[in-house]
């Protein structure tokens, strides 16, 4: 039942992204970040674990988690496991990045609330694509593997059942539009009889036409005992309007942003006349930026394609990302970069949101970023370059200006962050 997603349409590439995300990652990345808590009631205890061992799990759940190489909690799991695992279960919408621990901690709470002699639905949890939702498979099949008489069935497009089927399973995960025909139409699952309900990665969820609204008539069918779970990377006011709709009385986990990065990176920028300048700029600090690895972000795929097969040709060993590759040709292609068998990696935006290479201590702005309409697009800007002073190491950035135009869109960056960006004119053309 393995179908080909096309990646290429924007509603899939934030998808696409968080997919590359779960197949590079080998392990959790060492947030620094402070987690925030809004308690649905504020006068009730706040309680935060150090230790999986405190959260009294079934012996064998606690086997999985040490199984799967986690030692202690996340910070995000710190806080998020006693919420979910509390009786009665309590609601939460969570904020975190991928390599945070999530996918774990739900996972946790939807098999510590099954009750594996009853056969038939009792967690849901919803994906935006097929690929995340094999992602989140393995991760509870890895969870559970000491705890055999929980099962686990996919709702998705290829998985066709026999018309009449009683589900069997205890744990159901898919995508909106299947998850809503087995429920409604087909009567597999009796959503009634559902005790935990998760919507995962929900930024990405409601890009996509019309899985926001199925999901929320999934949500609509449930008891109001379900205790219901909500993740997203991001919480744009448009993600955050469907987070309450789909959660009623919710704790709330957030994030608190890492600014601080910036002040440990240095910033520079070059200028340069045309496309060919700045390429000639790029070859002469070539060698002062392979001495880690380097990072060169371009606007368009074919600037990247054009850049990267120049840097072949005057002999540089470039490995090239770019979005009309499949997901797991790019997550080679990061495997590679990861490992040091290149130096440069040249890409675009869209495929560069979320990778974490640890050595990497220079950015390169080929090109600046810029939204749709040509305004600075700052949250890039500073998701760019702090990948290079990642856990407080010093890192270094370089934007190659070239008109008039791209001199404002630097000029309109620093003012947006003025309080930690002080870019310097750097002379690397004479």
């Amino acid at each position: 039942c393995h179908r080909r997603t096309n990646f290429g349409s924007p509603k899939n590439l934030s998808a696409a992204q968080s997919l590359l995300n779960k197949l590079i990652r080998s392990n959790l990345v060492n947030t620094t970040n402070q987690v925030e808590v809004l308690q649905r009631d504020p006068t009730s205890p706040l309680y935060s674990v150090k230790s999986f061992e405190e959260l009294r799990l079934k012996p064998q759940l606690l086997q999985g988690v040490y199984a799967m190489g986690f030692n202690r909690p996340s910070k995000i799991q710190e806080t998020a496991l006693p919420m979910m695992l509390a009786e009665p279960p309590q609601n939460l919408i969570a904020q975190s990045q991928s390599g945070t621990g999530k996918t774990a901690a739900f996972v946790l709470a939807m098999l510590s609330h099954v009750d594996p002699e009853n056969k038939w639905p009792q967690c849901l949890c919803v994906s935006p694509t097929y690929e995340l939702a094999l992602q989140t498979g393995k991760v509870i099949e890895q969870m559970g593997k000491f705890y055999p008489e929980v099962q686990l069935v996919y709702a998705i497009r290829g998985n066709k059942l026999e018309r009449g089927t009683k589900l069997q399973e205890q744990v159901v995960i898919g995508t909106p539009g299947t998850v809503l025909d087995w429920c409604q139409k087909l009567k597999f699952i009796d959503p009634r009889k559902i005790k935990v309900f998760v919507l995962d990665e929900a930024d990405v969820m409601i890009a996509t036409q019309g899985h926001q609204d199925q999901s929320i008539r999934i949500q609509r069918m449930l008891p109001k005992t379900c205790q219901m779970l909500l993740f997203s990377a991001t919480f744009e006011d448009t993600v955050w309007n469907f987070a309450k709709r789909i959660v009623p009385d919710p704790n709330i986990i957030k994030l608190k942003r890492e600014e601080e990065t910036l002040d440990t990176i240095k910033q520079y920028y070059v200028i340069c006349n045309s496309k060919e300048e700045k390429f000639q700029a790029l070859c002469n600090i070539y060698g002062a930026i392979t001495i880690a690895q380097a990072m060169i972000f371009c606007h368009t795929r074919k600037t990247a394609g054009w850049l990267a097969g120049e840097l072949s040709r005057e002999g540089h060993q470039v490995a090239l990302l770019s979005g009309e590759m499949q997901v797991e040709q790019r997550a080679a292609v990061i495997e590679r970069f990861r490992d040091g068998k290149e130096k440069v990696l040249v890409t675009t935006n869209v495929c560069a949101r979320g990778i974490d290479v640890e050595q990497v201590s220079v950015v390169i702005n080929f090109d600046l970023p810029v939204d749709k309409d040509g305004n600075p697009d700052n949250e890039t800007y500073l998701h760019r370059i702090g990948r290079t002073g990642r856990f407080g190491k010093r890192g270094l950035a370089i934007n190659m200006v070239d008109s008039r135009f791209s001199m404002n869109i630097l000029d309109r960056i620093q003012e947006h962050f003025s309080k930690f960006i002080k870019t310097k004119q750097m002379n690397v053309l004479d």
